[in-house]
């Protein structure tokens, strides 16, 4: 899978321009993001802080790998 080029304060960043009221379009533009990314993104991380960001991501890959341990 292809590393994200964003940090999780980044992405926190853009996410918290979009809760403020600052268009999609705008903030994708200005990102160099395309609005799927901005909902996906929203859809994953809504409300959280970079910190729980980096936990949730070292959950998956835990995750991820155990599961290839059982398989």
């Amino acid at each position: 899978m292809k590393v994200s080029q964003f940090s999780d304060a980044q992405k926190a960043f853009i996410l918290k321009q979009g809760d403020e009221g600052v268009p999609v379009a705008e903030i994708c533009r200005k990102a160099g993001i395309s609005q799927a990314t901005y909902f996906n993104w929203k859809k994953k991380y809504a409300g959280m802080l970079p910190p729980e960001m980096k936990k949730l991501k070292q959950l998956e890959d835990e995750n991820a790998r155990l599961k290839k341990i059982v398989a």
